[in-house]
């Protein structure tokens, strides 16, 4: 478990906890530690779901501090946000709406929502505390086209299901009966979800089959169900439907002046930080996983002394980016094959690939050794003088000596 500051990215406190552990308790010991860490009242901190439960929010409260999570299912569930919702629509509450600035200049709306005034009450050590809490309902529109793109992928499945249902073949029960028919249908449109999206039409064809005689059977005629079944798209139910997708309520303490809608989302979105911090650890170059170690002990231990890699990876790419901002230029060269792309915001990785090709070459000689190391490039230097650090930390190390080995 990372807590980490935004938007430095640093992680400020580094828990290592058994895997099969509930996260709901973990908060609030982790945020103890930043608040003695920084000692700095007035934070706001930003996290998921599982930090919405109301003990944490009331001990964040209580503490002076802010918090801003998105709240479960289980705390408002499907239809009471899609309820608040629509109350919302109905009472003329104007939709606000959340817009950012791309790269191409222009100015697109990421999110819309509503605003709602929620009186908090919770026990904390026995004390009762009441607060005001501020919780947006947001529809991300990145979020909504992809749930709209799920549905319609759905609803063609769940047709395509429907018309082979009655589809004879080998080793395949025979729904022989209007009953079971229904059940299938029943059972499919449950199955992906989109009960009361489709017009379902079951028509049955009776068919009648003479059946010879067979010793001491009489020749009679058996009547055979056939069942045809078509499906068609509810236009009007369709469109409700995806008037409710990809809303979420998001809750906050802070007053609307010290963190507007639009700076709520960004922030919220920022959390890939800490995501990008585990991706660090796992992946290149720390290499966590996998884990080589088989002691409870040596597995925390190397955690944490890999999390001060972390830091140190994570001040260098801030203090880069820093500096590339304030003068207002970007740095280019850092990838191979393609020498002119520039970027303000070079990763830490692509930094250290620069300084590859650099070798020592130390010569020992009877009565002295002498040291060579590569001449530093254009883009070496620059690098370096964006960290603030001096080329004297490799020219130092190719002074000559006259002490033998």
């Amino acid at each position: 478990m990372l807590a980490t500051l935004d938007p430095l990215g640093l992680p400020l406190a580094t828990e290592v906890l058994p895997g099969q552990r509930a996260d709901d308790p973990l908060y609030l010991p982790a945020i103890a530690r930043v608040r003695a860490c920084l000692k700095k009242p007035g934070l706001l901190y930003v996290g998921d779901c599982k930090m919405g439960a109301l003990e944490t929010r009331a001990s964040i409260q209580a503490h002076g501090d802010y918090y801003l999570c998105p709240l479960s299912t289980l705390q408002v569930p499907a239809e009471l946000l899609a309820q608040q919702v629509q109350a919302a629509r109905a009472s003329g509450q104007p939709l606000i709406q959340v817009e950012r600035t791309q790269a191409d200049g222009q100015t697109h709306c990421i999110a819309r929502g509503y605003e709602q005034i929620e009186t908090i009450t919770a026990q904390l050590d026995g004390v009762s505390s009441t607060w005001t809490e501020r919780r947006r309902l947001l529809q991300s529109l990145a979020a909504l086209q992809a749930a709209e793109q799920s549905l319609h992928t759905r609803l063609k499945q769940a047709q395509q299901a429907l018309s082979e249902l009655t589809v004879r073949r080998q080793g395949k029960a025979v729904l022989s009966e209007r009953t079971q028919v229904e059940q299938a249908v029943a059972d499919t449109l449950a199955h992906y979800r989109v009960q009361g999206l489709l017009l379902v039409t079951v028509t049955e064809e009776l068919q009648e089959q003479p059946v010879r005689a067979y010793r001491d059977r009489a020749a009679t005629v058996r009547i055979a169900r056939q069942f045809t079944i078509t499906s068609e798209v509810q236009t009007e139910a369709l469109r409700k439907a995806s008037e409710h997708l990809a809303w979420r309520v998001y809750a906050t303490n802070r007053a609307e002046v010290g963190l507007p809608l639009t700076q709520a989302v960004e922030v919220y979105r920022d959390e890939y930080l800490v995501e990008h911090n585990f991706g660090r650890l796992k992946g290149h170059p720390l290499s966590l996983s996998p884990m080589y170690v088989e002691r409870d002990d040596h597995a925390t231990g190397l955690v944490r002394l890999l999390s001060i890699a972390l830091r140190v990876l994570t001040l260098l790419e801030f203090v880069v980016r820093r500096h590339l901002a304030q003068q207002g230029t970007s740095l280019a060269g850092l990838y191979a094959g393609n020498p002119k792309r520039a970027t303000t915001r070079p990763t830490t990785e692509r930094l250290l690939e620069a300084f590859q090709e650099l070798f020592l070459t130390i010569l020992v000689e009877p009565h002295q050794t002498r040291r060579h190391i590569t001449a530093l490039s254009a883009l070496q230097q620059r690098v370096l003088a964006l960290l603030e650090f001096s080329p004297a930390i490799y020219s130092n190390l190719c002074a000559d000596s006259s002490e033998p080995p």
